[in-house]
């Protein structure tokens, strides 16, 4: 199992990223317009004007804290397999990762990301050396309407100015763009939903064996929508398979139920 890896750096500079992208333009005259990327949750889906992650839109992603990020980018792994699962079996996902987040955390595992429904076959990943590359890789992909979903792990901040441009490149593009950004990192952008992702203890089977990943969700901020918490799973290891492979934890979605006496609920439904 293996990645389609790409890099920016000194041997290797932005027109051969560009030609890579251009070369994917023949799949983009066969895609058909989704519009929305629903979590097939009503619970959640009402929470947004659209009844979902709307496509040529900028989605914002974070962790609950630094121990949480690699689960806000797991989550964000199964949304970008999701996404291309839905377009058509030729078009591929767009993954762009800065050196310091992979110096953080390690590069992406394909089985691992496989079991998120992500198949690295149909991946391309790119490594930048800044955050200022990966912010020109991400429009130069969505400017050339070659990938169904772009997502980008940056390091750093991302100021009005350039999630601005990342909402014009987006518009018109027919791609989910999701950005991941750390914690800490809680400045004004043009995002139109913010999430905070959080992780949360996996099913169990009768052996005690993991068997299904679970997070907590937090819907910040939402154009036009409602916040809202929730607690979910990925109810389908075989994400391409499944319609709606997220599942709404049923002993805390009802906003009435509370983890110990006297706290506040779990997470809400809306």
């Amino acid at each position: 199992m293996s990645l389609d890896v790409q890099r920016i750096d000194r041997e290797t500079g932005r027109a051969a990223v560009v030609a890579r992208l251009r070369a994917l333009l023949p799949v983009l005259e066969r895609r058909v317009s989704a519009g929305v990327l629903p979590f097939g949750l009503p619970e959640i889906d009402r929470q947004l004007p659209a009844g979902g992650l709307a496509f040529d839109a900028l989605h914002e992603f974070t962790g609950g804290g630094d121990a949480d990020v690699p689960a806000a980018f797991g989550f964000l792994a199964a949304l970008l397999g999701r996404a291309a699962a839905s377009d058509g079996p030729e078009t591929p996902a767009l993954l762009v990762l800065t050196r310091r987040s992979l110096g953080t955390f390690g590069a992406p595992y394909g089985h691992g990301l496989a079991e998120l429904g992500l198949s690295p076959e149909r991946l391309l990943l790119l490594e930048t050396s800044t955050d200022v590359q990966a912010l020109w890789a991400l429009e130069e992909a969505l400017r050339l309407r070659a990938v169904a979903a772009v997502a980008g792990w940056l390091s750093g901040r991302l100021d009005l100015k350039a999630s601005r441009r990342l909402q014009i490149a987006a518009e018109g593009s027919n791609a989910l763009l999701l950005v991941l950004r750390p914690p800490q990192a809680d400045e004004a952008n043009a995002a139109t939903t913010r999430w905070r992702i959080g992780a949360a203890p996996a099913a169990r089977d009768r052996f005690g064996c993991f068997e299904r990943w679970r997070w907590r969700l937090a819907l910040e901020r939402c154009r036009n929508g409602r916040p809202g918490e929730w607690i979910v799973e990925l109810r389908d290891p075989e994400l391409s398979h499944a319609a709606h492979p997220f599942g709404l934890v049923g002993s805390l979605a009802d906003p009435a139920l509370v983890s110990r006496a006297g706290e506040e609920p779990a997470c809400r439904a809306g």
